[in-house]
């Protein structure tokens, strides 16, 4: 069963965000924030004289966008780190009430994948 938790996920409007606080906007606890953290560059929170971490607004939304390629969309860690580089590390997080964007690599396998299917349905 696919979680949509990321894909209607609303960040509140603030500077920073304590690991707590992003564990349960992003949905998942906080060693796996930490593991993530060391797994993909684009995660790089700052840390306040008390060495807490703090999480700005675009590491919120690169940990969402990490969290749905690797639970919803299936994507292996490489995977989705590879993914990450390839679209500029600043990827897109869905909001809730417009498509999200999709790269034309995906387009181009999307239809090469009906094309397949409509050989096999349709009557030669």
């Amino acid at each position: 069963m696919k979680s949509t938790h990321t894909r209607t996920t609303e960040i509140p409007d603030r500077v920073y965000f304590r690991i707590g606080e992003v564990s349960s906007l992003v949905g998942v606890d906080p060693h796996v924030l930490r593991y993530w953290e060391s797994e993909f560059k684009v995660i790089r929170p700052r840390r306040a004289k008390s060495k807490q971490r703090l999480y700005r607004r675009k590491d919120v939304e690169n940990l969402l966008r990490i969290k749905t390629l690797l639970h919803d969309d299936g994507y292996t860690i490489a995977g989705a780190r590879r993914l990450l580089k390839e679209s500029g590390s600043s990827p897109q997080v869905p909001v809730p009430g417009k498509s999200p964007e999709v790269s034309s690599n995906h387009l181009g396998m999307i239809k090469q994948e009906l094309q397949e299917i409509l050989k096999t349905i349709s009557p030669s």
